[in-house]
């Protein structure tokens, strides 16, 4: 098999938002919007954050809006809340979901690349630092628009052993597919562990680091369910590669699957997947 050709950063960049263009109100309608799985931390950042009414609030890679409207609910009138993503889809599915906010700008921006007149009490990022090819660029651009002991705080997914709502699928696919994920992509996971998100905080110069492990469940049904709902909200391109398999290449994987599944499968079919996440906090010196 033909290796696949490295992506550059600005062509990882320019797939990925148009990926979020054409996936993100399949996203905001599934997982954002009811706050099931991995958006069952959305309260616990907002807290950890410490989001007073006043405050000025960055939200990085905003989507949505999941977390940018509980923001904005906390700061109140005299706060303000700005939140900054590159997909057009995701943003206009943010203004609508906080049309009656006052108090809330959206932007449609390059994280590595954004530049304000003023500085922030708090910066967040909800599941989004492992997609930055250029992560310690976008910390290092975060920093300089902070106050002093201005607060980041950051959710990430755990490594892929702890997230088996992706390693049981992944793993799998991933022999029956070798270019599912293009060279180039950074992994979900690259700061799935306390060592290794604490390690790149530290490096763009955050003081007074503190994480916090949680662990959530999510219940995607039945295997049928996850595996037809998996297939359902893949991007185009995605589904393409696995439309091309052979039948048996289809069912072969789909089996292996199944069997990954099976720790989590419990009375009546019913799988319950444990999710574990990654709360970080960090001041601005």
């Amino acid at each position: 098999m033909t290796r696949s050709k490295k992506l550059t950063q600005f062509e990882y960049k320019k797939r990925l938002i148009k990926t979020w263009n054409e996936v993100a109100p399949r996203y905001h309608k599934r997982w954002a919007k009811n706050n099931v799985g991995p958006f069952k931390s959305s309260s616990e950042l907002v807290k950890l954050a410490n989001v007073r009414p006043g405050h000025t609030v960055l939200d990085l890679a905003c989507g949505t809006g999941a977390i940018t409207k509980r923001i904005a609910a906390r700061v109140g009138i005299s706060g303000k809340v700005v939140g900054i993503d590159s997909s057009i889809s995701a943003i206009k599915i943010a203004k609508k979901e906080t049309k009656n906010k006052t108090n809330l700008d959206f932007v449609l921006s390059d994280a590595e690349f954004i530049k304000f007149n003023k500085k922030f009490d708090v910066v967040t990022c909800q599941y989004a630092l492992f997609f930055f090819p250029n992560a310690q660029k976008v910390l290092k651009n975060i920093k300089q628009y902070l106050k002093k002991n201005g607060i980041l705080a950051l959710t990430l997914h755990g490594n892929k052993d702890t997230v088996p709502y992706f390693s049981s699928i992944l793993d799998v696919i991933t022999k029956f597919i070798p270019d599912y994920a293009l060279q180039g992509t950074p992994n979900l996971d690259r700061f799935g562990t306390k060592d290794q998100l604490k390690k790149i905080i530290s490096r763009a110069g955050f003081t007074d680091i503190k994480i916090q492990e949680y662990v959530f469940t999510y219940r995607p049904g039945t295997f049928s369910d996850y595996w037809q709902n998996y297939l359902k909200y893949l991007s185009k391109p995605l589904k393409e590669k696995v439309k091309a398999l052979s039948i048996i290449q289809k069912q072969k994987m789909k089996n292996q699957i199944k069997q990954n599944t099976l720790p989590y499968t419990k009375g009546g079919g019913q799988i319950i997947f444990p999710w574990k996440v990654l709360i970080l906090t960090a001041k601005s010196s």
